[in-house]
């Protein structure tokens, strides 16, 4: 797409007046696209580690025809950008920056439609990623269902997460969570501006894939976010808690220890890649050092721990995981696909403690052909996403409020000589409808589209209506610890009635 774009001149849409200024994107196809818009002002220098302001206005019509520049990743400087099958970037991405406050708008119109809005926040944990992701184009989405798609860069990593209350003082109270901060503000942006794109901004619908789930958990119990979405999707990253405010003040007193950094002045004058690749030699989690405080204020509590949040109590959630998550973390360690019994039974002691053995017995029931390799990936999903999920979902459903529905995908994809088989961000293309633009991921073959029509259009009804019941798909109940109803996406999807019932029950005993 984007060698046709630069070959072609841009058919270029009306201006549209929003409230930092005028903007005005491209035409795609039916669609009217706006990438880059910039929903905050640089958060760099001594604005570094803050909450988001809003931009500078401008009078000047500013040009919406490509990506904003992604957030720094973890431990890399500007203008480095890793991938993954899960994550690939487009090929017009820009170079990484601290100044990377943008989101972008698919829409069918710019008109009075009041289309149902779905705003998608990126994987990656809270580390990495970016709204420009090939696989998130939001275009597929906004045609065939009629709505308008938005996706988002905020700041990530230490640059998010770096929680200095505790070290500089008030003024940074709430730096251990400005990269959610970020979201909300886009959500204001879409409150404030969406109807002006075809959109309707008392129908926002949040979802996102891993990191961007545990966004999405994050922000039903944010009070800063609430009333700004009214949906809510997670999948495979159900956020049940927060980080400790304790430890979050250790790990920023640990980094500012290592810059030989005393006050805020001089940490906001260091230049972003010491920072960065200073950051990732913090002992702990590279992939969890830095993600959102607890900090009593934006996040007041655990969102779903020990229950599911009042303030979101009248959301619709739609949670679910991949049968094989843990496959496509796996699938680089070289004995991926070699290991022995007791490979498998030292993982699954790392992973579930003193109920392995029971765990392992119960999966080889569910799965008698999976070698350890696979049983040991069965292992490590079913106790963190799954069981994860089940937990969130339970609490959800435990308000008897807005209903919770659960699915799980099991179709496995045929790449990589099918090793891989059903792995996180496998979803990610058939949710986007975007199969054309994953067939690195999803493989050849009529079966990804298949899928993909009808998890696309479970999304797009949920959207529309807070229910995911939709014309090509068996019917759909909402999730309860009776029934448990969960809808099992294949090549022939059904409703399946607590499924793998025995690992539940060891994981939940």
């Amino acid at each position: 797409m984007a060698d046709d774009l630069a070959r072609a001149p841009l058919t270029r849409t009306a201006v549209v007046s929003t409230s930092n200024g005028p903007v005005r994107g491209y035409v795609e196809d039916v669609l009217q696209v706006f990438k880059g818009l910039r929903y905050g002002a640089p958060p760099t220098g001594e604005h570094r580690f803050k909450p988001p302001r809003r931009p500078a206005p401008w009078t000047e019509v500013a040009e919406a025809v490509s990506y904003g520049a992604p957030a720094i990743q973890s431990g890399m400087g500007p203008g480095e950008r890793g991938s993954s099958a899960g994550d690939p970037p487009a090929p017009d991405e820009p170079a990484s920056s601290e100044d990377c406050l943008f989101l972008n708008v698919w829409t069918p119109g710019l008109d009075q439609a009041r289309r149902p809005v779905m705003v998608w926040l990126h994987g990656g944990g809270f580390a990495n990623g970016s709204g420009g992701a090939a696989m998130y184009d939001g275009g597929a989405l906004a045609r065939k269902g009629d709505v308008v798609t938005v996706t988002v860069n905020h700041r990530l990593n230490v640059f998010g997460y770096l929680d200095l209350g505790e070290a500089f003082g008030p003024d940074y109270a709430q730096s251990g969570v400005a990269g959610m901060l970020d979201i909300v503000q886009v959500l204001e942006w879409v409150r404030d501006n969406i109807e002006a794109f075809g959109g309707d901004p008392a129908n926002v619908t949040i979802f996102g894939e891993s990191g961007g789930g545990w966004k999405v958990s994050l922000l039903m119990g944010m009070p800063g976010a609430k009333g700004l979405f009214h949906k809510a999707i997670v999948q495979s990253g159900p956020g049940l808690r927060g980080a400790a405010k304790a430890d979050a003040a250790k790990t920023a007193q640990t980094l500012l220890d290592a810059l030989e950094v005393k006050d805020a002045a001089a940490l906001a004058a260091l230049p972003t890649e010491v920072i960065s690749r200073a950051s990732v030699k913090v002992p702990g989690d590279r992939m969890r050092n830095f993600s959102p405080v607890v900090d009593g204020v934006a996040l007041p509590r655990d969102p779903f721990v020990p229950d599911a949040p009042v303030l979101s109590a009248d959301v619709p959630v739609m949670i679910g995981t991949n049968k094989d998550e843990s496959t496509l973390f796996m699938i680089g360690d070289p004995k991926f696909g070699e290991l022995t019994e007791e490979d498998l039974a030292k993982r699954a002691k790392a992973a579930a403690g003193d109920k392995a053995d029971a765990l392992v017995a119960e999966l080889r029931k569910v799965h008698p052909d999976y070698s350890p390799t696979y049983l040991a990936s069965a292992a490590q999903t079913a106790t963190g996403m799954w069981l994860g999920s089940i937990t969130l979902a339970e609490r959800k459903a435990a308000q008897q409020a807005a209903p919770a529905y659960m699915y799980m995908l099991t179709w496995e994809t045929p790449v990589s000589r099918g090793r891989l088989k059903c792995p996180h961000a496998l979803e990610i293309p058939l949710v986007f409808d975007n199969v054309e633009r994953a067939r690195n991921f999803v493989g050849r073959g009529d079966e990804p589209q298949v899928v993909a029509d009808q998890m696309s259009s479970a999304w797009l009804a949920f959207a529309r209506t807070g229910s995911p019941n939709a014309p090509d798909l068996p019917a759909w109940p909402a999730y309860d610890v009776q029934t448990r109803a969960t809808m099992i996406f294949d090549v022939e999807s059904k409703i399946v009635q607590d499924p793998n019932p025995g690992v539940r029950k060891v994981l939940q005993a």
